[in-house]
């Protein structure tokens, strides 16, 4: 099958997000100007840089109080701040209740029952048991071709790592088992980890 997405792919979901895959999910905390949290997970998101460290999510859909965008991207244009909040297998369930149509004076740490800490380098909360987080300040905020899709990259300021997930000095992601993203409503864990040398090491 061969198809061009202006024209369509006929099929009875859009495959695209079934072949772009697994991808890590970050779950993206932010606070606004007037002091509200907000709390989202975001499937178009990665690391894209080690010095310094850098990483960015896309925004790909609006709310109408939210001037094209949604929550997070309009809290991070005020404030220049987010967190990435890394997803664990276990907390699957509080992180898809986040994941809601929610306005924009709803507290998704309340709404699922989150405990939350405060950053130590930016003006932002974070998810308290997450097995990681990582704090950012905003570089820039890319608008892309389509109505509201909007990428943010931001340079790492601080991170926390939990403590049983660090063993021998290495961050081992078997102990938390990451969550990803599938393509329709589909997710996976990752359970099993290998390591391939690259040529020349």
């Amino acid at each position: 099958m061969f198809y061009r997405p202006e024209d369509g792919h006929g099929l009875p979901h859009n495959p695209f997000n079934a072949v772009v895959t697994p991808r890590p999910i970050g779950w993206i905390s932010t606070r606004g100007a007037d002091g509200s949290e907000n709390l989202a997970p975001y499937s178009f998101f990665n690391a894209v840089a080690y010095v310094p460290p850098q990483v960015m999510f896309a925004s790909t859909s609006s709310k109408d109080d939210r001037d094209g965008t949604k929550d997070s991207m309009s809290n991070i244009r005020d404030t220049g701040v987010f967190c990435v909040n890394i997803v664990e297998y276990a907390m699957r369930d509080v992180m898809n209740l986040t994941s809601g149509p929610w306005a924009r004076e709803v507290d998704e740490f309340d709404k699922a029952g989150i405990e939350r800490d405060e950053c130590a380098t930016i003006a932002c909360s974070r998810v308290a048991n997450a097995p990681a987080n990582l704090e950012c300040k905003l570089t820039q905020i890319v608008q892309l071709p389509g109505e509201a899709n909007f990428v943010a990259f931001g340079e790492v300021t601080g991170i926390h790592l939990r403590d049983d997930c660090l063993k021998d000095g290495i961050f081992d992601v078997t102990t938390f088992q990451p969550l990803t993203r599938l393509g329709y409503r589909d997710y996976s864990r990752i359970t099993e980890v290998f390591s391939l040398k690259r040529p020349g090491e």
